[in-house]
Formats: structure tokens, C-alpha cells, sequence
């Protein structure tokens, strides 16, 4: 096969997988289904290039593992990746900094917390975990306050577009495709096979992987399985700090989570590239991209999917005050400034510069719960990645191991 770069002569193709998405994770899948398993793999994306949605739009942070249950699949898959990742970019020359992270208690009623935070830590295996008082956090991160911290030395920051633009150079060498302005149109299960149609094209897969991230349920809906979990967006801000206002952040400023809520508030992140972000918060997102807070008519195609799942009311109903006030922060500047300013009180309102936010996909059941884990499941000849939110990027490669071992292997 032209372009199959990697395989040895002797290396006999036994099976033909499709991958619906070119994030992160659906490049790490394929890739791993056609280096473990020797796939041929075919990678369908609807956009003109790779990590186009929740990859090119998040904060660039290497999760070492602090916040998720022990036991857990994120704690597992996060702890895993981290490594994955880590030995990932050191052989492709990619950007990967241990920055290290402070999580900040900016009250004493915060410590509880804080301190359940550093044992979940160390329960998952976090390396370098310390406790910080008030002096203690400044000797890290001098600008910043607060009555005690917990201390991540080797949390790290990465370039994610870059991992993925080389995760699709890895694909094709290993004699798959990546064929961007695909998108999936039909799929059809059949006797021995998936027939896919994407773009103008028809084509026959032996599995289909969807890891459709902010557009799953529109997949999963083709595939005949729409799932007890529904996906809906929220879109976060950012600032982007300015001129030596950047000076003020050595590395990653974080705040207690509320327990409540999978999402980590609004925190200061150093990049790869020197800039510094403030951000994001998380607002419900009246359309699947909908990455400005500008209304646009044409964003609202996905509103009655959005809305017509019974748990985004009761979510809405529920926690309809948090969400005023998440609403009411990306609308006034002075808002986000007060939630930065609490931990770094030198920031004003000059040093910020709104810059491009993003939309996370989060999965919410019928309940209204939001589901914090990551969710696959298997559907006749099809797997459908349900919800994979933060830390997804961070484990992507080990995601796609745990996925390559729920893909059945072809019947010999």
C-alpha cells in the first residue's frame, strides 16, 4: 500500500477501522489501532484540519492527576497518560514544561478542602505533593495569596495541536489516512462490516471508532444508538495577560474546586509559547461551537437537540444560580477580573485581553448529573466514546489503549 510507512513487508492487513474525529483522542486511537493491532486505519474529520475543536481550545495544562476519585478511570487513564505523554514529546522534539502547579485556598474555609485535595493526590500517586501555608505558596509563586496551597511540582503544560499534527503524521506512516473535510453523513451497520458515508464518499469499515467530542450525539444518532447520556456544550472564556503583566505568573495558579461541578474555575496558566491565560469559566453554550458569546442566528441549529434533552433543563433548574453568575463574569470584564484578582491582587483591568475561548463537551444524563467519568461504550460493530472531557488530552494515549482493548479484535 502506497504511503505505509512503519509496517514491515511481512505485516498482513486483517481488518480495516474507521475513526470518526480527528481530536486528540481519536488520533491517538488510531494510531494506536494500527500500530498494536496492525490495523488499516481511516480517520474521518469534518473540518479542513486536525484538533480544529476541544484540542486546538483548551489551556494547554498536563493534568498530573490531583483532582480525580481513586479507583477511578480518569485517575487511572490521567496517571497513565502522563507518562505516555511525557516520553511522547521527548521523542518528537514537542514542547512539554513541568511548570508545576499551585492550588490556592484563598480562605480558611477553604482548607478542608484543600487539604481532601492533597490526599486524593497522593492516593493517585501524584509525585512531589506538598502543603503550603500562606508564605510558603509566595516562595513559589511570589504575586500570588492566599492562606495555604497544595504544591503539583511536576504538573506540566504541552502544546496539544502540535501532539495531534504529529499523532496524524504517525497515522500515515503507518499506512492510514486522516481525510480532513469528511464529514459523516449515513452510517449503516451491515452483515460483516459499517458502511460510512462521509463527504460524497461511501466506504466499509470492519469497526467504527466515534470519537465525535462536541458532535457525538449527532454520530451516535446515525449509528442507531443515541445513548443515556447526552453531550452538552459549555464555553469557557479566556483572558490573555499583557505585557509585563505575564511577569506575574511563573506557572499555573489554580483555585479550590467546587466539588459540585467537574469544572476547575477560573485559573492563570502559562503556555508554551510565554503568553499567560486567564480563564476559563464556564458558561451553557447555546450551540455545539458556539465559541462567542455573540448571538449569530446560525448557531442556534443544535438548540433543540441542546434543550430537548430532559437533562439540561433539570441541570439548568437545578443550578440555575451558579450559572447567572458564570454568565454574568463573561459579560463583565471586571467580573473575570475579580476572580483572577483573587489570587494574583496586582492584575487590573488593563492587563487583560480577551482572546479566543473554547467549548467543552460534557456529557449530562437524564437526571441532570453531570458525568464526571469517561464514558465508552460498544454498539454492535460500533464504539462510541460518550464522554471524554478533561483530563482527556492529558491521557490521550493511554485513552487509546484502554479504547484499542474494548475494540473487538477480528474473528480468525
Amino acid at each position: 500500500m502506497a504511503g505505509a510507512v512503519g509496517k514491515s513487508e511481512n505485516c498482513r492487513v486483517t481488518e480495516k477501522i474507521g475513526i470518526v474525529g480527528a481530536g486528540i483522542v481519536g488520533l491517538a486511537v488510531a494510531r494506536e489501532l494500527a500500530q498494536a493491532r496492525g490495523a488499516e486505519v481511516t480517520v474521518l474529520e469534518k473540518e479542513g484540519r486536525v484538533g480544529a475543536h476541544q484540542t486546538g481550545h483548551n489551556s494547554g495544562v498536563v493534568h498530573a492527576g490531583i483532582y480525580y476519585p481513586p479507583g477511578s478511570l480518569k485517575a487511572k487513564l490521567c496517571r497513565e497518560g502522563v507518562a505516555l505523554l511525557k516520553d511522547y514529546c521527548a521523542a518528537h522534539a514537542l514542547p512539554y514544561l513541568e511548570v508545576g502547579k499551585l492550588v490556592v485556598a484563598s480562605t480558611t474555609a477553604e482548607r478542608p478542602r484543600l487539604s481532601a485535595l492533597a490526599e486524593r493526590a497522593r492516593a493517585n500517586g501524584v509525585p512531589g505533593i506538598s502543603e503550603l501555608d500562606g508564605l510558603g505558596l509566595r516562595e513559589i509563586e511570589p504575586h500570588a495569596v492566599g492562606v495555604g496551597a497544595i504544591h503539583s511540582p511536576r504538573t506540566a503544560i504541552c502544546d496539544f495541536p502540535a501532539v495531534a499534527r504529529r499523532l496524524a503524521q504517525d497515522v500515515a506512516e503507518l499506512g492510514g489516512s486522516v481525510r480532513l473535510a469528511h464529514p459523516v453523513r449515513a452510517i449503516r451497520e451491515r452483515p460483516g462490516g459499517v458502511e460510512v458515508l462521509a463527504g460524497r464518499r461511501k466506504l466499509v469499515f470492519d469497526r467504527l471508532v466515534v470519537c465525535g467530542g462536541l458532535n457525538t450525539d449527532a454520530v451516535a444518532r446515525m449509528a442507531g444508538s443515541p445513548g443515556d447520556v447526552r453531550i452538552v456544550p459549555f464555553r469557557g472564556d479566556f483572558y490573555a495577560l499583557k505585557g509585563a503583566a505575564k511577569d506575574l505568573v511563573r506557572g499555573l495558579i489554580y483555585p479550590v474546586p467546587d466539588p459540585r461541578y467537574p469544572f476547575l474555575g477560573v485559573h492563570l496558566t502559562r503556555q508554551t509559547d510565554g503568553r499567560v491565560l486567564a480563564g476559563p469559566n464556564a458558561v451553557l453554550a447555546l450551540a455545539y461551537e458556539g465559541y462567542g458569546s455573540a448571538v449569530r442566528w446560525r448557531n442556534y441549529c443544535n438548540f433543540r437537540q441542546i434543550f430537548g434533552w430532559p437533562g439540561t433543563l433539570r441541570l439548568a433548574r437545578a443550578h440555575w444560580r451558579t450559572g447567572l453568575r458564570e454568565l454574568h463574569g463573561s459579560l463583565v470584564k471586571r467580573e473575570f477580573l475579580r476572580a483572577t484578582r483573587r489570587y494574583v491582587p496586582a492584575l487590573t483591568a488593563s492587563d487583560l485581553e480577551r482572546t479566543e475561548g473554547g467549548v467543552r463537551a460534557q456529557a449530562v444524563a437524564r437526571d441532570g448529573r453531570m458525568v464526571d467519568d469517561f464514558v465508552v461504550d460498544l454498539h454492535g460493530r460500533v464504539v462510541l466514546v460518550r464522554n471524554a472531557p478533561s483530563p482527556a488530552a492529558t491521557s490521550s494515549l493511554a485513552i487509546a489503549r484502554h479504547i484499542a482493548g474494548i475494540v473487538p479484535a477480528p474473528v480468525r
